[in-house]
């Protein structure tokens, strides 16, 4: 297996689910856009990889001096997530290797740890299909009736929340994104595509402070998340200061 690792972030989306004037990725936490705390996080685990970062053809938002890696490449985001990661893949077309590890990570994850992205990166270096960070589900799940009424209580046993990073070897990744495409299935996330070509990705079981934001009320609870980390860091290596230097509260534009 290669040991080059590149690192695919799809950071075009529009958010508007959290609302706002702008993405949700380039909403303030702690006086910093959400894209640039996802990005520190990934260089910390992974300051050699090498980032392709998916944005919208005309950003007004993106600063490079948000981007902390030296190799990096700027994608143009496309319609959907699975645009964007595809269109990531042709660009490096020429330089990756089939066998090459891609990580998938969503921006708007900005709380996913160290310690996560480790345990991932090692739990697929030797795995042909690949995998992805998920948590198993804590809560009685309810399928609904299509009219606002619950039509049965699914069993939660076996039923787990996928996380990202999602990893996968370059050349069995583009081979899925493009089938999937070419059926027109609909792609969430890459292992759901690696899925339709009948493997099955390996669940690595990470923190449930991965949180996505995507709610206007996620924004605040990242900030606690980010603190919380922060803290048991600190308590982890007494009297190496706090990881990060900030304290990542909410700063709103």
């Amino acid at each position: 297996m290669s040991d080059t690792l590149w690192l695919v972030v799809p950071a075009a989306g529009r958010g508007r689910r959290l609302g706002g004037s702008r993405p949700k990725q380039y909403r303030l936490l702690d006086g910093r856009p959400v894209l640039a705390h996802t990005l520190a996080r990934l260089h910390q685990a992974f300051p050699r990889a090498r980032l392709c970062l998916c944005l919208a053809p005309e950003d007004p938002w993106f600063d490079p001096a948000w981007v902390p890696y030296a190799d990096w490449r700027r994608v143009s985001g496309g319609a959907e997530r699975v645009d964007s990661v595809f269109n990531a893949l042709a660009v490096i077309a020429s330089e990756a290797g089939p066998d090459d590890l891609v990580l998938v990570h969503d921006v708007a994850r900005p709380c996913v740890t160290g310690e996560d992205l480790a345990r991932l990166h090692a739990a697929l270096a030797d795995d042909e299909v690949g995998g992805l960070l998920a948590t198993p589900v804590a809560d009685t799940m309810k399928r609904d009736n299509g009219s606002g009424r619950v039509a049965a209580t699914e069993s939660r046993r076996g039923l787990w929340h996928a996380l990202t990073p999602q990893g996968f070897r370059y050349g069995l990744l583009r081979r899925a994104l493009s089938a999937a495409l070419e059926r027109g299935l609909e792609v969430t996330d890459e292992a759901s595509a690696v899925e339709a070509l009948g493997l099955s990705p390996r669940l690595v079981e990470g923190r449930p402070d991965n949180l996505k934001i995507t709610h206007p009320e996620d924004l605040a609870l990242a900030a606690l998340i980010l603190s919380a980390q922060q803290a048991q860091a600190a308590q982890a290596a007494p009297g190496s200061g706090e990881a990060g230097g900030n304290d990542d509260r909410v700063n709103e534009e």
